[in-house]
């Protein structure tokens, strides 16, 4: 004898309940008009069976899935972790389910992922674009009036609207802190993945958090009339190794940087690996920030200067802005997205190391 349990079925419901099958569709399904006599019949037989919606038959009779697709870059990354928990939170609140796809900031990965989430019929998508030349996956969707959310980034030309934190004036108060310590020769590390591994300022890049980032240092340094060299501003660092390799190259080169400038929190962790690797400490002999807030910042020692970023506020942002635009939620004010720096322990004057 098979102990497979069969599924119980509409049909099932609508015999026990004593009503028609498109009475008890109408009634498990939340459309149509029942009866409340009827309804309340139905609920208590679908509880006695134990009966389980089918989500996809369920999206072909209403046109709704009741989920949404979200893309992110990089899911390893604590900025992306936090920003998930803000547009889940929020939008499981709201009766959504949310389908994740992590791209590692590859665009062929996020054209499948758009693609694959488009085919499941989600309701809505929340994508943070890796770099790219062009987004014809996310001008379709714009094209077909499918809801579209751009988190983190922009693409130039999109009519979609985009979820950013301002970072730039945060990054210039920490460019100033580094020249009030004396720092002039500044290092920055970043994973952008661009054609070109130095910096080359184009609307491209420059649409992107790093470029904020970077645009917001160099406006400080030229402001104050330091000469910059751009060797020192590495993009397209992939891997641990890879990092170590850049910061090695920075604070040892023939004009060796003396403070160095993490893009992210994965950047920070090899970067101080590599410190401590070449006998060099924080702050008196290299001083180091970081564009994020990871809980341990403030708990190594030296405790790290951040950049911190509302990111859970972010993604609830993100997450409301699509409910807004699928006709499930209320019209929101837009929050104060900015970012602020939180000054530590990690920036000290300089010190000659040439």
């Amino acid at each position: 004898m098979s102990s497979t349990r069969r599924d119980v079925t509409i049909g099932d419901v609508a015999q026990h309940a004593g009503v028609s099958r498109a009475q008890t569709a109408r009634a498990l399904g939340g459309y149509g008009a029942v009866s409340e006599a009827v309804l309340s019949r139905v609920l208590a037989a679908a509880e006695a069976l134990g009966y389980r919606a089918n989500s996809l038959a369920k999206s072909v009779s209403t046109g709704r899935s009741l989920s949404v697709g979200v893309v992110v870059g990089d899911i390893e990354n604590p900025f992306f972790g936090l920003s998930v928990r803000g547009i889940s939170d929020t939008l499981r609140s709201a009766g959504f389910d949310v389908v994740l796809m992590n791209t590692g900031e590859s665009h062929d990965v996020e054209v499948e992922a758009v693609c694959a989430l488009d085919g499941k019929r989600v309701d809505g998508f929340i994508v943070a674009p890796a770099l790219a030349s062009a987004y014809p996956h996310l001008e379709a969707l714009v094209d077909s009036r499918r809801p579209l959310v751009l988190y983190d980034r922009e693409v130039p030309g999109l009519d979609a609207p985009s979820v950013v934190v301002d970072v730039e004036a945060a990054a210039e108060q920490l460019t100033r802190s580094l020249l009030a310590a004396g720092h002039r020769d500044i290092g920055f590390v970043s994973t952008l993945n661009t054609d070109d591994p130095h910096w080359r300022e184009n609307q491209q890049v420059a649409h992107t958090p790093v470029g904020r980032r970077i645009a917001g240092v160099l406006r400080t340094l030229c402001s104050e009339g330091v000469e910059v060299d751009l060797t020192n501003i590495r993009l397209g660092a992939r891997g641990a190794e890879d990092i170590r390799r850049h910061v090695r190259e920075l604070v040892t080169g023939e004009s060796p940087v003396t403070a160095l400038l993490a893009s992210d929190a994965v950047i920070t962790i090899s970067a101080l690996e590599e410190l401590r690797s070449l006998g060099l400490t924080v702050p008196a002999e290299v001083s180091v920030a970081v564009f994020d807030d990871p809980p341990w910042a403030g708990l190594i020692s030296p405790p790290l200067t951040v950049v911190s970023q509302p990111v859970l506020d972010a993604g609830v942002a993100a997450a409301q802005q699509l409910l807004e635009l699928m006709g499930a939620g209320a019209t929101v004010a837009s929050p104060n997205l900015s970012a602020h720096l939180i000054s530590r322990g990690s920036i000290g004057p300089v010190r000659d190391r040439r």
